[in-house]
């Protein structure tokens, strides 16, 4: 019986050193693919400078072109798409540095124009969409959120004369409750219905109203 225990008990303890091995080696293999994974992936997005080609069977990135007709893209590239953050220049002087998404501009960025316009601010699926500044040629500059490249929901619209308009857009032209504030110190406070005054009280610098709009109709205090 003693012989026979000590058996049993060689083999179980022998058992369980292989069990241990056994998971111990699984492990081993677990991280070590987890690194080879995660190392992957790393090397997966790189850097590169391409170049936009049209052809018959749509566009083409190649590592070659002229900067003067093909527009050149400088950054992160991976599964075969702009990913990452990057440099695009236009031909025609467009330039846009920020975040990229499958081959469009999403996330945070800037986009500067021939005309000499910029916005910096959020960018989805290749559109200004959320929050943004844009500064005009002229000087006029509009803050605030915009949706599919126009300006939507709240946001303030500064003019180079001084005046300023502050409330809320829709399709790029104001919509809803805003005030309006001319370079004399005169202001227009109420309701906008596509870019013009609907339901407003203008009031002097002095507090008094001055002229009504209702329903888009003059009324002279």
């Amino acid at each position: 019986m003693t012989m026979n225990f000590k058996r049993k008990r060689t083999v179980l303890l022998q058992n369980g050193d292989t069990v241990r091995n056994q998971v111990k080696h699984l492990l081993i293999i677990l991280i070590s693919f987890l690194l080879l994974s995660s190392f992957v992936t790393s090397c997966d997005k790189k850097e590169e400078t391409l170049y936009r080609w049209e052809t018959s069977s749509g566009i083409v990135w190649k590592r070659f072109g002229d900067k003067d007709t093909h527009r050149v893209y400088k950054g992160e590239w991976k599964n075969e798409k702009l990913n990452g953050l990057g440099v695009m220049t236009y031909p025609d002087g467009h330039k846009y540095v920020g975040e990229w998404k499958n081959g469009k501009y999403n996330g945070q960025g800037t986009s500067t124009y021939p005309d000499g316009g910029k916005y910096v601010g959020k960018f989805k699926d290749g559109k200004k969409n959320g929050q943004g500044t844009y500064t005009y040629p002229d000087g006029q500059k509009y803050v605030g959120r915009w949706k599919d490249d126009k300006r939507n929901g709240q946001g303030t619209f500064t003019y180079p004369d001084g005046g300023k308009y502050v409330g809320r857009w829709k399709d790029d032209k104001r919509n809803g409750q805003g005030t309006f504030t001319y370079p004399d110190g005169t202001k227009g406070i109420g309701e906008f219905r596509e870019d013009k005054p609907w339901n407003i009280s203008h009031y002097d610098e002095n507090g008094i109203i001055i002229v009504k709009f209702v329903n888009g109709k003059v009324i002279v205090q």
